[in-house]
């Protein structure tokens, strides 16, 4: 599902000035593979943190409490690592299929009795006690003009064999789907893409 969230064009344009002034220098290319190395096979693109302290985070999760209880009923509690992921695609650039939750990166239970929580440092109980969460809804604002580029459209669909969704290419729309429904960039032909995507995580699966 999606919203408009009806930010101003001039708003939109001052997130992306921001990131981009504050962080291109330290933009990360693409996904990492297990060896350490860029794997294009998955993704090419170039991408930085954005805390979800800021407005636009608080904007954000307003949003994915209202679909969240008005769609899914899922049971959730933050945006992941605390961070939103500003996302930019130039030519030639693409995210191909695949999930953001399944249960390849399901973590395990953790058994807090075998340990003396008192004696735990902050940092590492707070490691522990974030274990059995799981992704459950992801989230991506489109803070590109659609007249920005060409191609680059996010795809969805919801189970084999049925048809694609194409989320909205409206400058400030938010859209909001279950992180277990396969999505993919198509690759930009022209032009660049930028968005802000992140996940939400909640407990375990009852």
């Amino acid at each position: 599902m999606w919203y408009s969230t009806n930010l101003p064009s001039e708003l939109v344009d001052g997130i992306v000035g921001n990131l981009e002034d504050v962080n291109d220098d330290h933009m990360e290319e693409s996904v990492l593979g297990v060896d350490g190395n860029i794997n294009y096979k998955i993704r090419k693109s170039a991408n930085v943190w954005l805390p979800v302290s800021t407005w636009v985070g608080q904007l954000i999760f307003s949003y994915i409490e209202r679909a969240n209880k008005e769609n899914f009923l899922y049971d959730i509690d933050h945006i992941e690592y605390d961070s939103m992921q500003y996302t930019k695609y130039g030519v030639g650039e693409y995210y191909n299929w695949h999930t953001d939750g399944d249960l390849s990166i399901y973590q395990a239970p953790v058994n807090m009795n075998l340990y003396n929580i008192d004696m735990i440092p902050q940092s590492e109980l707070y490691i522990n006690l974030k274990a059995e969460k799981i992704r459950k809804l992801s989230f991506s604002l489109q803070l590109s003009d659609p007249d920005d580029y060409e191609g680059g459209n996010l795809q969805m669909q919801y189970g084999c064999g049925n048809p694609l969704f194409y989320a909205p290419r409206i400058k400030g729309s938010l859209t909001i789907f279950d992180s277990r429904v396969q999505h993919r960039v198509k690759k930009v032909t022209k032009g660049v893409r930028r968005s802000l995507v992140g996940w939400v995580s909640g407990p375990r699966w009852r």
